[in-house]
């Protein structure tokens, strides 16, 4: 690498100029230059924090000499030590030709119990059952799960009597790991810098450069670290490829480890009950699953121990409860754009089907990322600036895991009604998370507090959205906000991708063009639309969009042979002889056609024939047999609840429900004009607004 090519020189607007003076005074020898990291990992595959361990003891400094001097240490150290696969023979031949060699490997250890010693297995190396001190495993007791990054010296002696056991001892073990950190140092350190300057360095120190993105794009990838700074926080993240969702977690803490998609254990996840050993969820701050969709677990209680889990921080395996305070952060990808995705399903969709639909194991979600806003990563929008060493900066935030800042937004401001008490634990716990991140020295501002708050009461909201999609009326309280104590002024909080976009247009539609609202194959209550077109013909009448569905054709005949016989008791002008009709229905929410199609059909076919529209943003409800008997609406509250989602102004109903109403919140009653029909003549003519 030619230094003199890539060295650092302050930006000339002097904003940058001014942190790096900053972090020059205030975190000396805690710094490096991302750029030496990028230049030096693309040659050499380990993790950013194993690198920039090695950069933080040998170029911590301004001066040019010192620096080329150190990535020439590096480099000599990751050529010589650092164990590649394919090179591991070659490391294991100077082993033993020398008599000792130090490497850098991934080290994991189990115990032996036949021969009561525990045993070390080398990553890259390809060497196992090594045997290792207890001293190590009680000191680094992560090593028994997943393993970590360790400089390792090893020596070889081959002893002819003993041939049963290894020639390789384990002479000395660091982990590359922040031994310690000053908490003070930090807090102290930050009131030097402003707001933004302190954002600018933590995304710095991921490795992004933070002047390529918006305010807004900054703060979701600062939500990212949460996991990493609270105790028992359960994250989400579903967007687009390449945005970086999982980079954190794999590179660039050594606290979290990123579990692929795929088949996991419960034994490997929570507790082994025949080893007796804590799963990951105890070793770990934060466990990550990479690519949601393809998780599944061996065990079939394992959702239901996840859940308990998320709840509470604590499983129970065998006959004791266990506690831990391990993060659960979910990332995947959506294959399809959101608004396509919020209106055929709902954004917790790519989850595997035995987490996607259960209610209780949403709710637990503390947050939910809208990863779909962060743009997709590029050269640029990685930094060559300085920002802390990784290992640094996870330190600090595994630290601030001990300090609880929940209550800080009490003094200022108080939750609105809508807001039960999952939703004001998760809330809590954002507001609690990026205090610690943004403020860990416990100094700030209303306003500032506030901005927190808003964003905090966003991401829930964006689960509780969803559930209420999933589940109806239990999650029918949605509109969140907060009471300012001084001035008693409530503000509410919506959520960006939720708003517009209304499924029942205002204004009059075509004749022949009825929306209605019902429970679809799946169970799901979803909007249905029909659109009439009538032709000079001899009675026929055609049906598309129905595909092979029995129930639907069935009450769509039922509607045709209503007409001919009573439709003379709605007007003289509606012909089922001389006239053609063709009606198409489209399941709008992509939820399955339903089978509740026989009134709608009656008053779009009747729409058509007198060429008089249905009253504008009105939704059908109801159903009626074939004898016109009306028949009452299943689930209300939900339905109705539906409608207001979709953008339905009046609804018509049919009264056999008016004794279901009590059932309604009065506000969600109270948002549309209810009109009652008695009978299929009355509903005909009530929805095309004839008296």
């Amino acid at each position: 690498m030619d230094l003199e090519s890539t060295q650092y020189t302050p930006e000339t607007d002097d904003k940058n100029e001014v942190i790096y003076r900053k972090l020059r005074e205030h975190f000396d020898g805690k710094i490096v230059r991302k750029d030496l990291t990028k230049a030096i990992k693309e040659g050499a595959n380990v993790p950013i924090y194993v690198l920039e361990f090695l950069l933080g003891q040998y170029c911590s400094s301004d001066d040019l000499k010192i620096i080329e001097e150190g990535v020439k240490n590096v480099k000599r150290i990751l050529s010589e030590n650092f164990v590649r696969p394919d090179e591991a023979q070659k490391v294991l031949s100077g082993l033993r030709e020398r008599g000792s060699y130090t490497v850098i490997d991934r080290i994991t250890v189990s115990l032996n119990i036949k021969q009561d010693r525990y045993e070390a297995d080398f990553s890259n190396l390809g060497i196992r059952y090594i045997p290792i001190s207890s001293d190590y495993v009680s000191k680094y007791d992560r090593l028994l799960c997943g393993g970590i990054w360790c400089i390792v010296g090893l020596e070889y002696e081959y002893i002819e009597e003993d041939k049963k056991s290894t020639p390789i001892r384990i002479v000395k073990l660091t982990p590359i790991q922040m031994p310690h950190i000053d908490m003070d140092e930090i807090k102290n350190g930050r009131r030097a810098f402003t707001k933004d300057e302190w954002i600018t360095v933590l995304l710095r120190s991921t490795g992004i450069e933070a002047d390529r993105f918006t305010n807004r794009e900054k703060w979701l990838q600062l939500a990212r670290m949460l996991p990493l700074i609270e105790n028992n926080f359960n994250l989400c993240e579903l967007g687009p490829r390449s945005t970086g969702k999982s980079h954190l977690y794999k590179e660039i803490s050594p606290n979290s480890i990123l579990v692929s998609g795929g088949q996991t254990t419960v034994a490997n996840l929570f507790y082994n009950m025949s080893s007796k050993q804590v799963g990951l969820v105890g070793l770990w701050d934060c466990v990550a699953f990479d690519e949601v969709a393809g998780i599944t677990f061996k065990d079939k209680d394992g959702v239901q121990i996840m859940k308990d889990y998320m709840a509470s921080g604590s499983f129970a395996r065998g006959k004791e409860e266990k506690a831990a305070s391990a993060s659960m952060a979910f990332v995947g990808n959506i294959n399809q754009s959101v608004d396509v995705l919020l209106k055929t399903s709902h954004l917790f969709d790519p989850f595997p089907e035995a987490m996607a639909y259960d209610t209780a194991f949403l709710d637990r979600m503390h947050c939910y990322i809208p990863g779909w806003e962060i743009p997709k990563y590029r050269p640029e929008s990685f930094t060559n600036d300085y920002g802390f060493i990784t290992d640094y900066l996870a330190e600090f935030m595994r630290q601030m895991r001990k300090e609880p800042f929940g209550d800080v937004c009490d003094k200022y401001f108080r939750f609105g009604s809508n807001l039960n008490q999952r939703d004001v634990i998760a809330v809590r716990k954002i507001v609690s998370g990026f205090t610690k991140l943004l403020y860990p020295n416990g100094e700030f501002t209303k306003d500032e507090i506030e901005e927190i708050l808003v964003f905090a009461l966003e991401m829930r909201r964006r689960v509780k959205e969803q559930l209420k999609k999933i589940g109806g009326m239990e999650f029918y309280d949605v509109n969140f906000s907060y009471i300012d104590n001084e001035t008693f002024a409530e503000h509410y909080v919506s959520v960006p991708e939720q708003g517009g976009g209304k499924i029942i247009p205002e204004g009059l539609t075509n004749p022949g063009n009825v929306y209605t609202v019902s429970h679809g194959k799946s169970g799901m209550i979803g909007v249905y639309r029909l659109e009439t077109q009538m032709l000079p013909g001899n009675g026929k009448f055609e049906r598309t969009g129905l595909g092979s569905d029995r129930d639907a054709k069935e009450a769509t005949n039922t509607a045709f042979n209503y007409l001919k016989a009573s439709g003379n008791q709605i007007s003289g002008q509606i012909s089922t002889t001389t006239k053609d009709y063709i009606i198409n229905y489209q399941d709008l929410n992509g939820i399955g056609m339903t089978r509740y199609l026989t009134l709608p059909s009656v008053i779009a076919l009747a729409s058509c024939a007198l060429s008089k529209p249905t009253l504008s943003s009105l939704a059908v409800l109801g159903e009626i047999s074939i004898s016109g008997t009306i028949l009452k609406v299943e689930e209300l509250a939900s339905v109705l609840q539906v409608c207001l989602d979709a953008g339905a102004k009046k609804v018509l109903i049919p009264i056999t429900s008016a004794a279901d109403l009590g059932t309604v919140p009065s506000d969600l009653i109270g948002a549309f004009s209810l009109i009652f029909y008695s009978s299929p003549q009355e509903a005909v003519f009530k929805a095309l607004g004839v008296e």
